[in-house]
């Protein structure tokens, strides 16, 4: 059963990219659309691609083409791919429903709020740009942007020092197994952003989070209110 909401102990909130805040699943697919075409495939609906779009590219080749890292001709698949998909990713990508008053709450409740994100930093500041969060986010960390990636604790770490706030006073939200356990890693609570892709195939259940939400508003039942307690 899941655990019921209570407002936890901590000064800001850091949250995934594709699948927590943006619905970029469209011009993901789009791109692998356009390896397929290249390839004189037909194209594939978005609703059997959409739940691997939190995994980038290798979750596209996979559910597209069926190929994955070990495959010889992924690499030369994966930057079409790239190539395609830094032409078209903010053609369709949107904020979902519900978080544009999310980050105003959090904004009300002064508490910090940044992204880790493991897309490329090529791509994520273009996105970002689009959504409109360029100039709001205290920390804005891409996949490269350390020496290691999501699930390693690195990323989450430099974006709890982008904001001066100690790491075990975040909570990072995700949509993907790897979100969570990159949040334990660092000593992070971690909330399940349930209206996200969800992709990875384990029944989030049984994810090790602390808690999780249907709805973007229903994060702030996990965070403190505007006179809650905000230590550094």
């Amino acid at each position: 059963m899941a655990e019921p909401a209570r407002p936890l102990d901590v000064a800001a909130v850091l949250f995934d990219l594709d699948g927590t805040l943006a619905d970029t699943a469209g011009d993901l697919a789009g791109a692998l659309n356009l390896v397929r075409r290249d390839r004189g495939l037909p194209p594939l609906p978005l609703a059997g691609l959409r739940a691997q779009a939190s995994a980038g590219a290798r979750g596209m080749l996979q559910a597209g083409l069926g190929i994955g890292p070990d495959d010889a001709a992924f690499g030369t698949l994966r930057d079409a791919f790239l190539a395609h998909y830094e032409r078209c990713l903010a053609d369709t990508t949107t904020l979902f429903d519900g978080v544009a008053g999310l980050l105003d709450a959090l904004d009300a409740r002064g508490l910090a709020w940044g992204i880790v994100t493991n897309k490329a930093a090529r791509f994520t500041g273009p996105v970002v740009a689009a959504l409109g969060l360029d100039a709001r986010a205290r920390s804005i960390v891409s996949g490269d942007t350390t020496p290691h990636a999501k699930p390693h604790p690195a990323p989450l770490h430099h974006a709890a020092a982008d904001l001066g706030v100690a790491s075990a006073r975040c909570v990072y939200v995700g949509d993907d197994l790897r979100d969570i356990v990159a949040g334990n890693a660092a000593g992070m609570a971690t909330l399940v952003a349930r209206w996200g892709y969800m992709g990875n195939g384990e029944p989030h259940e049984r994810w090790p989070a602390t808690g999780g939400a249907d709805s973007p508003v229903g994060l702030l039942d996990w965070l403190p209110g505007p006179s809650g307690t905000r230590r550094r």
